[in-house]
């Protein structure tokens, strides 16, 4: 920086020099038969420099004559102040110090970004052989994006919905485990699919809500067909409430949790023709609601044990009753006696690219009443001009978080407390939301 200066100062004094008489330096250089004689010339006539020389002959004579003599002297007195200040920082190792640490602190926080990569504690290591491995309870993880990853805790995240968001931190699925043991990953064709913890990634310690971005695919532990995705995580713990299932034709099933151990893959529900599960979860109490949400605004809720567990191969029951054309675009099982929230996002059947979204409400759960099995439920949002379905809906504990396709964060409305009210313009489509894991 200071060698910046030094060598503007020098050029600003050559034209200080060259202005005390200006019209002898034009003269020079019209009558001079070329460029090396007039800068020849003016180097014996002003006792200039090369570089100073240069710098005339390359400024044009009409910009050269309306240069501002007073505008160079102020030029001069504040270059030669910025470099006795930057030779008083040279001079001193401790004021050099301090600037750089100063500016270095500065960039950090205009271009710091949070680490992309998440380094694992079996990076660069063989694989863990399971008997190597202690059999510590921890928790398995599945992000919005579909990266499986477990924690070396039981459950060491306590989050309250608030802190800085990240991208993958968005958890959909979480169930405890032990490293030795293993989970279920139940799919959209009613398949559930064994997954052994001590393959799984193991996440780093972390303050506050994980970041999943050093998890694994799902594709590296299961096998999918083209249509078909994974809806949630499962124990295998036979004295469990068991699963609740609920399909895109609007069947629910609860499911006695028997798991042969001798499979790898089990049958948790028998589909009809061209149906498909849109949601599950392993009940905790069996005292929860059931939620399904159409794409016609209709949510109905009812205790789950109006629902008779049966067995895998079994096929459900009505869970609830759709108008012609309409279907079941989500189902949750949510905790009735803590805090929870619907979200919905109304769009346009004549769309053809599902991400385009109107408008989305977030009402209090508690704002919608129990129904009966298999009835029609309650409208959950009223459209407006130009909407006529749901594109997506959700409902769950609070604080409810949302993600994007590529798992960054989105922000939702703000709570409504109307349950059939309309809702308002997204700033991000939400392609995911999910309450604490």
């Amino acid at each position: 920086r200071r060698g910046k200066r030094r060598d503007r100062l020098h050029l600003v004094e050559g034209l200080l020099t060259a202005l005390v008489d200006i019209d002898e330096v034009i003269r020079l250089i019209r009558s001079s038969e070329n460029s090396a004689q007039a800068k020849e010339r003016l180097i014996e006539r002003f006792a200039l420099s090369d570089v100073q020389t240069q710098y005339i002959l390359d400024t044009p004579l009409r910009r050269l004559t309306k240069i501002d003599r007073i505008e160079l002297e102020s030029e001069k007195e504040r270059l030669n102040a910025e470099i006795a200040e930057l030779t008083r920082i040279l001079d001193s190792d401790t004021e050099l110090r301090k600037l750089v640490s100063a500016e270095l602190a500065a960039v950090s926080k205009k271009f710091g970004t949070d680490r992309r990569t998440v380094l694992l504690e079996s990076s660069g290591a063989p694989a863990a052989v399971p008997l190597q491995v202690a059999d510590d309870p921890c928790r398995v993880l599945l992000s919005s994006t579909g990266l499986l990853a477990r924690t070396a805790d039981a459950n060491p995240f306590a989050d309250d919905g608030k802190g800085r968001r990240v991208k993958h931190d968005l958890i959909v699925s979480a169930v405890p485990a032990t490293a030795r043991g293993e989970v279920g990953v139940v799919t959209s064709a009613g398949r559930l699919l064994r997954v052994n913890v001590v393959d799984l990634p193991q996440l780093p310690e972390q303050t506050g809500t994980p970041n999943l971005s050093g998890g694994a695919p799902l594709a590296e532990f299961v096998s999918l067909d083209a249509d078909e995705t994974v809806v949630c995580l499962t124990t295998l713990d036979e004295s469990s409430p068991g699963l609740a299932l609920g399909t895109e034709q609007g069947v629910v099933k609860r499911v006695v949790p028997d798991y042969p151990s001798n499979k790898e893959e089990l049958e948790v529900i028998t589909l009809k023709e061209g149906d498909r599960i849109v949601g599950a979860a392993e009940l905790r109490t069996g005292e929860e609601d059931l939620v399904f949400i159409t794409d016609d605004a209709q949510l109905l809720r009812y205790q789950a044990s109006q629902v008779r567990p049966q067995g895998r191969p079994a096929g459900g029951v009505a869970g609830i009753k759709l108008t012609q054309g309409a279907k079941v675009i989500s189902f949750t099982a949510v905790d009735p006696a803590a805090d929870a929230v619907v979200f919905t996002v109304a769009g346009s059947r004549g769309t053809l690219d599902d991400s385009v979204q109107t408008t989305a409400k977030a009402t209090p759960f508690d704002q919608y009443p129990r129904k009966g099995r298999a009835t029609g439920g309650v409208r959950c949002q009223r459209f407006l001009k130009g909407e006529d379905c749901l594109s997506f809906a959700w409902a769950g504990p609070a604080p409810a978080r949302a993600a994007q396709k590529n798992g960054a964060p989105a922000e939702l409305p703000e709570i409504d407390p109307r349950r059939d009210g309309s809702g308002v313009s997204l700033a991000k489509t939400v392609a995911v939301v999910a309450g604490p894991a």
